[in-house]
């Protein structure tokens, strides 16, 4: 039977703020390898037998992003499905089951969030081999990961007994929800209990079925999201009208605590969701003091303590038990026993309108980036990165007019029906009104800076007349 890796790339990682943001959650960020943990996902994969090209469902407004991480690995997916609305996982994986078994009605679904670390990929890949048998027998199988500490993060399952003819499988007794710390210590104790990983391998077939009993409207409304799905480049869009009336609730409440199938493989490899910082303290290389530090670091008297350092140099003195994240706008203190309250610190940046926790100074877009180096009343600066052959849409604006400066490499610039070649320390004027486009004609990144000026600056005063990227 073959197998069908199907990634979950949705999240919002808010637990990891300042560096996981909306616009670059933690799925994209390079924290444990000079990969992002979404391809690390996508190449731990390899090597498993009888494997099939990826599915991945992303969050639309990461797509562009999603699809590079995909090209710099060479990995083509199978179907890059692009969610309109968020549902959870249960949605999201019955839009892939009915994707795979309009292919393969007795494929295998290997389910995998985008943001996990698993360094031991072989011992990962024998653990899914393990697995096979019991799914094939139509067992939904979650992935049991032997608890190394009292964890309170977590949910866990308690493990039956075991499945005849299925590997190192066992029944399920109990999921039970992130237990107090009296009771984790109780389950780790114990030897019975795992945690409760979300990863998961099933028959495609199977979960539809199970899902139709438990959830029917569900399915419903996801497999007519699939069929009315739109093709968008490298993207399927699935329908918007019909995937906003799935319910949203992830694929543990929807169908493994009421199913009478479900299966434990126990598995002893270390993993982490990397579900906060004291996560990312937990695994990191520490120094003889404890602590893990990352970037332009100086400490003096500093004991168990994670501090990364992103744009500047960051010191400390004489503190223990912190998490000090510093990034080029926002720069965050806890205690590292109290980092879990970072989400709630997020929501109420957001319900005051912060931008901070959408996005960072440094923005992402599918020809390049941009970042902002000052701002004030009526002006704005931003050094803008092109990309080799990429070009930005032609565009005009209402309420602000542009200077740019090449400071490296080779830009084409079209300016009303003038079309010129600029190259390093030349420059240009935009007026106010003006149709124009920026694009990179050469063979390395362009490099300029853009000073705005006008009534308004917001990234909202774009009227876009032609986009290679579909975005008019």
């Amino acid at each position: 039977m073959d197998i069908y890796p199907v990634i979950l790339s949705g999240g919002a990682g808010t637990r990891l703020w300042p560096l996981s943001r909306e616009a670059m959650p933690k799925q994209f960020l390079r924290l444990m390898s000079d990969r992002s943990l979404l391809q690390d996902t996508l190449l731990r994969v390899q090597g498993l037998d009888r494997v099939r090209a990826p599915i991945v469902v992303a969050n639309q407004e990461h797509r562009f992003m999603v699809a590079e991480h995909l090209r710099t690995i060479d990995v083509t997916p199978h179907t890059l499905f692009l969610e309109p609305v968020a549902r959870n996982t249960a949605p999201a994986l019955a839009a892939a089951a009915w994707r795979i078994v309009s292919d393969d009605p007795d494929g295998l679904m290997l389910v995998l969030p985008s943001d996990h670390y698993i360094p031991d990929g072989a011992a990962f890949r024998r653990g899914v081999d393990d697995a096979v048998s019991a799914a094939a027998k139509g067992y939904l199988v979650t992935f049991g990961i032997a608890p190394r500490w009292p964890e309170t993060g977590y949910g866990y399952i308690e493990k039956g007994d075991a499945l005849d003819g299925c590997g190192s499988c066992h029944g399920v007794s109990h999921f039970l929800e992130k237990p107090n710390e009296e009771n984790a210590t109780r389950f780790v104790a114990s030897g019975r209990y795992y945690w409760n990983s979300g990863m998961f391998l099933f028959g495609a077939r199977k979960y539809l079925d199970e899902l139709e009993r438990l959830q029917p409207l569900m399915v419903k409304a996801c497999c007519s999201a699939v069929d009315g799905a739109q093709r968008d480049m490298d993207f399927m869009r699935l329908s918007a009208e019909a995937f906003a009336l799935s319910p949203s609730i992830s694929v543990d409440y929807a169908v493994l605590e009421h199913t009478s199938d479900a299966a434990v493989l126990p598995v002893d490899y270390e993993w982490t969701d990397l579900g906060s910082w004291k996560a990312l303290w937990d695994i990191g290389a520490k120094d003889p003091a404890g602590n893990v530090m990352r970037g332009d670091v100086q400490v003096d008297g500093v004991t168990d303590t994670y501090i990364c350092a992103e744009h500047r140099l960051v010191t400390a003195i004489g503190v223990k038990d912190l998490v000090v994240v510093e990034t080029p706008d926002a720069v965050l203190v806890a205690h590292r026993d109290e980092v879990q309250r970072v989400r709630q610190l997020v929501d109420e940046m957001k319900a005051r309108k912060r931008r901070e926790p959408l996005t960072h100074r440094r923005v992402y877009r599918p020809w390049g980036s941009y970042e902002s180096v000052d701002e004030g009343g009526r002006f704005q600066v931003k050094h803008i990165t092109v990309n080799p052959g990429c070009k930005l849409s032609s565009q005009m604006h209402h309420h602000r007019a542009e200077h740019w400066v090449v400071v490296s490499g080779t830009a084409k610039v079209t300016r009303g029906d003038e079309e010129v070649l600029l190259t390093e320390n030349q420059s240009t004027y935009i007026p106010l009104g003006v149709c124009h486009r920026l694009e990179n004609p050469g063979r390395i990144p362009l490099q300029l800076i853009e000073v705005q000026s006008g009534a308004y600056l917001g990234e909202d005063d774009i009227v876009r007349f032609e986009d290679i990227y579909n975005r008019v």
